[in-house]
């Protein structure tokens, strides 16, 4: 196993309903393999293979029950070390569940299971196969959490990448249009500054935490009234919004307002007559769809005008963290076409 950072607890958490299965499933498929063997259990019944199953699944509880309680001790290990007594801690359970089981049965009277192979082949024998499946299943885990931790971070990364775009170039503009509308429209530039406000809180914690459907709608909205001041005529927006619409939806924070910027940043204010933003909501099927659509210059008559790389970056960012949350079935799609740039987000709904 890697290194992990210090002070955080490097071996798997056991201690979830999602993994306890997983550790049952594996004994019990330890059990179905040995009854299929064509050499290894040639004499097995119904009783034979209850039995073994019953002492199989109390071994993996037992494990798994030990190695969530005795988990942040052995994590202060070195992880070899703290693997290898993890293992160790495994063998111990099961070697005492054998030993137990032996004596029931020898007690009893029992021809069956354990009395049939011997005391020690059957005590090493049990503790030999779990810290076998320990091993691999720890190991599993553990490449399944950094792998999971990793994607989070490269989430996060992308999120605060984002977040330092969107502060320079619309940060200043803004500052200069609430200075310039102080005496003349004290109002407007109040409720400039509260949107303004609102939608730095939020890019902020964009790495930080989630969103809804309502609240990105919402950040889009004061985003736009921002920009409508400085562009005046120049900009117009036509939303569509036909219900029902899953408006408590969970999202990663900050889906919507980047795609509404590109559409402001690359197509309206590079056109001198600027034009009409069309964004549309809407739920097919099991899918909830959002498509931003503005005019934009030809990228391939002027691509330095066009599209650009904060365009790309932003489509990336959103495609990476959707993908995250919502996995392949989450798609973020660009096409520019008869004069006009749409961006659609497909959003699977659970």
């Amino acid at each position: 196993m890697d290194a992990s950072e210090p002070g955080q607890d490097w071996l798997p958490q056991l201690c979830t309903l999602p993994r306890l299965m997983v550790m049952l499933g594996l004994a019990e498929l330890v059990i179905v393999l040995l009854g299929l063997s064509p050499d290894g259990a040639p004499h097995w019944t119904l009783e034979h293979f209850l039995s073994a199953s019953a002492f199989a699944l109390w071994q993996a509880i037992a494990v798994t029950a030990l190695l969530c309680v005795l988990r942040s001790h052995l994590s202060r290990l070195p992880q070899g070390l703290g693997a290898v007594a993890a293992v160790l801690v495994a063998g111990a359970v099961a070697m005492f569940s054998a030993c137990a089981l032996y004596t029931l049965y020898t007690a009893t009277g029992a021809q069956i299971g354990a009395r049939a192979v011997g005391f020690w082949r059957f005590t090493l024998g049990s503790a030999a196969v779990v810290m076998l499946i320990t091993a691999l299943a720890l190991r599993y885990f553990y490449v399944s959490d950094r792998w999971a931790a990793q994607l989070s971070a490269s989430a996060r990364a992308e999120a605060d990448a984002l977040q330092a775009r969107i502060r320079p170039h619309f940060l200043f503009n803004s500052m200069n249009l609430i200075a310039s509308l102080l005496h003349s429209a004290p109002q407007v530039a109040e409720r400039a500054v509260l949107d303004l406000s609102d939608l730095f809180r939020a890019a902020l914690g964009a790495g930080e935490d989630n969103s809804t459907l309502a609240q990105e709608v919402e950040l889009a909205e004061r985003y736009l009234s921002i920009e409508s001041l400085r562009l005046g005529e120049r900009l117009s927006v036509s939303w569509e919004r036909p219900e029902p619409l899953p408006w408590d939806l969970v999202l990663p924070r900050l889906v919507l307002q980047p795609m509404v910027e590109n559409a402001v940043l690359h197509g309206i204010s590079r056109l001198p007559a600027g034009g009409l933003i069309e964004i549309a909501l809407r739920v097919e099927g099991r899918m909830l769809r959002i498509v931003v659509r503005n005019p934009a210059p030809d990228p391939a008559a002027a691509p330095a005008l066009a599209v650009g790389r904060g365009a790309g970056h932003a489509q990336r960012s959103i495609a990476h963290r959707l993908s995250y949350r919502f996995g392949a079935g989450a798609q973020v799609t660009g096409l520019w076409a008869q004069g006009y740039y749409a961006c659609e987000l497909a959003i699977p709904l659970a």
